[in-house]
């Protein structure tokens, strides 16, 4: 029955060698991940030493006009660890860190000389870059959303009217091939913007201490509406999509590339050895460039461990 299988199908016809090939390396970057810290360091340095030697996305991921950021937990040797996201529509570069904000960002090696575009949900982390910046406005979408449920506050509806309003006008010019919005319309948006803004902030107004009271230590307890107030005043990297139109309205691009990694959290619980949380993070935003890229995963990985990778581009081949 086997052998009727394989003439019918023609798997008999697969090339003896390139079969091998592609056993013997998966065989060696599954050995890896599934024995975790008891692998020998041997067979660490094998299949570390051939990925780590491709710099080729996190070299283009630099030269990107419009860059997607995000970040999230990821459990490593039992303890909380955050997992980092660069990324576009043609190129995936991951990176995991003890802790969450600058300091990782600077080790990641990306955004502190990124002279491009940087889209992402508002971590005052990013803003200490100076690269231009576009806030993800799902976020603020969700956040206008509670904030009318939870507080009957119209200014919040109004916000989101606004924002879904503008999004399907430049949606619209898009697929008219423009450039950019009409000057008048542009205006428009622009005033009534900041109209909502001032009723948000009407409606949520700073306490007043006593003036006898103590001044309080640290940064005063706002509202979940005043903080979000205060991310919304950024109007230009809020509307950055409105400004730029390679800007896009949310940021979920970063979000689809971290689906995948918390999924496999779920699954596995977690990594048992910071070598292996960090060769997953490598090969999986090589094979995820390559997918994004349209490329056989496969024969790239193989290429990989013949010591000839393919170098990802910017631009996605036609």
């Amino acid at each position: 029955m086997g052998s009727q299988t394989s003439a019918r199908y023609g798997t008999d016809s697969i090339d003896g060698d390139r079969a091998s090939s592609r056993g013997q390396m998966l065989s060696a970057v599954s050995n890896v991940e599934s024995r975790g810290i008891s692998a020998s360091r041997q067979q660490w340095g094998a299949v570390w030493g051939k990925f780590e030697k491709i710099d080729g996305v996190l070299a283009q991921i630099q030269q990107a006009e419009v860059l997607h950021c995000d970040e999230t937990g990821m459990r490593v040797k039992g303890k909380l660890w955050w997992l980092y996201v660069a990324s576009t529509d043609g190129l995936t570069f991951y990176f995991v860190h003890t802790k969450r904000g600058k300091a990782a960002m600077d080790a990641m090696g990306i955004l502190p000389n990124y002279e491009g575009m940087s889209v992402h949900d508002g971590l005052k982390s990013y803003a200490q870059y100076p690269c231009e910046h576009a806030l993800c406005n799902a976020h603020h979408l969700r956040e206008l959303t509670f904030i009318l449920e939870r507080y009957q506050q119209i200014w919040a509806q109004e916000m989101n009217t606004l924002l879904c309003d503008l999004k399907q006008q430049v949606d619209d010019a898009k697929a008219r091939e423009h450039k950019a919005l009409e000057p008048d319309l542009l205006q428009w948006f622009e005033e009534r913007y900041e109209v909502l803004i001032q009723a948000g902030l009407a409606d949520n107004p700073m306490p007043q201490l006593p003036p006898d009271a103590a001044k309080p230590r640290g940064r005063p307890k706002q509202s979940p509406a005043k903080n979000l107030l205060d991310r919304l005043q950024h109007q230009d990297q809020v509307l950055a999509f409105m400004y730029d139109f390679r800007v896009p309205f949310d940021n979920n691009q970063a979000e689809r590339d971290l689906r995948m990694m918390k999924l496999k959290q779920k699954i596995s619980g977690g990594f048992r050895s910071v070598e292996g949380a960090q060769m997953f993070a490598r090969i999986r935003g090589y094979i995820s460039t390559l997918k994004k890229q349209g490329l056989n995963v496969l024969d790239a990985l193989k290429q990989v461990f013949l010591g000839n990778p393919t170098i990802p581009t910017i631009l996605q081949p036609e």
